[in-house]
């Protein structure tokens, strides 16, 4: 049986223009409101999902921004709700040896999408544009030519079916000091906090500068860079979902109705006596 379409609905100002009203204080957003609005746009991605399955499509979207700007944030609240096999996140560890012999995009082209999919990257081929350049990873020949083939290599993807969009996560020195500070004291979040980062944090205008040679080269009119406003998490999430969905023209499918036919009886079916089972321990 097939799916029913119904026309996805948007307000007369569109999803990059609707504001959301926040607590009254300055810069902030009350909590209520931001976990009503997650929800509705968590909603609407799992309408996109659908669309995406049935239409085939194949989607990209990069997340790229400084140590500790949101990105993980946002892709968790972007992927909570959806299914992990049509929704899937790359986050690819450092190159081994071999994967340096490659060519460069080698080893990601491998994570692109098949039809019915969205892959999301948490960082992708622009580590040589920020981290390999700044900490001397990789050489000034390898990373003029990655200025160079990246632009041509993305429109290749785009004119192959591709819808990429790209996300820049910007934060500001003192934001990004304090959640450094918060990781630090806080057990749970001290995995986040790696060499890098620490290497990183002094390193605030190589990193400046790098982010900037990247966008002149890179903010193709075929894969435009979208810099997500990342001091507030809570804005900064809300918009990227919202964007998002703007990017992506799609309709809602309404699913086939499901009837759950009566259980059968046991048929004569005994368990095994409970005491040959290992059962973990109700504590709670």
């Amino acid at each position: 049986m097939g799916h029913s379409h119904k026309k996805h609905e948007k307000d007369t100002k569109g999803w990059e223009t609707t504001k959301v009203v926040g607590d009254g204080h300055a810069g902030k957003l009350n909590k209520k409101v931001y976990e009503a609005e997650l929800a509705r746009l968590q909603t609407e991605l799992v309408h996109l999902q659908r669309w995406i399955r049935a239409k085939g499509l194949k989607v990209v979207v990069i997340f790229e921004g400084r140590d500790a700007a949101g990105k993980g944030g946002s892709i968790k609240r972007i992927t909570q709700r959806l299914n992990p096999r049509i929704c899937r996140v790359v986050a690819l560890n450092k190159p081994t040896e071999k994967e340096r012999t490659q060519w460069y995009f080698q080893r990601y082209v491998a994570h692109l999408p098949a039809a019915g999919e969205m892959v999301i990257f948490d960082r992708s081929w622009y580590n040589r544009a920020g981290v390999e350049r700044v900490m001397g990873f990789c050489s000034e020949e390898e990373y003029i030519e990655f200025l160079r083939s990246c632009p041509e290599f993305e429109r290749m993807l785009v004119r192959s079916g591709i819808i990429l969009i790209k996300y820049w996560f910007s934060v500001s020195p003192e934001e990004q000091e304090r959640r450094f500070q918060d990781r630090l004291q806080d057990t749970t979040k001290r995995w986040k906090l790696s060499d890098m980062d620490i290497e990183g944090r002094m390193r605030w205008i190589e990193y400046s500068k790098a982010k900037d040679g990247m966008f002149a080269h890179t903010d193709i009119k075929q894969a435009p860079w979208f810099v997500v406003e990342a001091d507030n998490k809570r804005k900064a999430r809300l918009n990227c979902i919202s964007h998002l969905l703007s990017r992506i023209p799609y309709e809602e499918i309404v699913p086939d109705e499901i009837t759950f036919p009566q259980r059968p009886d046991e048929g004569g079916y005994t368990r095994p006596p409970l005491e040959d089972q290992t059962f973990v321990p109700e504590r709670y």
